[in-house]
């Protein structure tokens, strides 16, 4: 017995995630960014193995389901930064920086879009519509 209890790991996960948090809200590079997200993505995974391991079953033994939902959690992962690598990458070459703040649209000129709108419409109008469509 190694004498941490689940209150640990919590409290590992909580400061990994508020510092992937941080990350994400604070720095301006995308890449910095979606290492962030990675890391926040690491710190719910460690509470699913933590909840996981701390959940006994009737006989003591302790309930493996949620880190085995772990390994699915890591494949769908890897294929994400695969294809957030390649969205870095493709930007990159576009735009030639990895600043979010110049990175204002997809678009070269910056303006918004709305496909099913007539361009005379500004945004405040198509808002107020998409709200009152339910």
């Amino acid at each position: 017995d190694t004498g941490l209890t689940l209150n640990h790991f919590l409290a590992v996960s909580g400061i990994l995630f508020a510092i992937g948090l941080a990350g994400v809200l604070i720095r301006r590079n995308i890449i910095v960014i979606f290492m962030c997200l990675e890391l926040m993505l690491s710190a719910a995974n460690l509470t699913l193995v933590a909840f996981s391991r701390f959940n006994t079953g009737a006989d003591g033994a302790p309930d493996y389901n949620g880190q085995v939902l772990l390994f699915f959690i890591i494949t769908v992962a890897a294929a994400e930064v695969a294809v957030g690598l390649a969205i870095i990458v493709a930007l990159f070459r576009a735009r030639e920086t990895t600043d979010v703040t110049q990175i204002a649209s997809m678009k070269n000129d910056g303006t918004p879009t709305f496909p099913f709108f007539p361009a005379s419409m500004d945004v405040n109008t198509i808002a107020w519509l998409i709200l009152l469509l339910p």
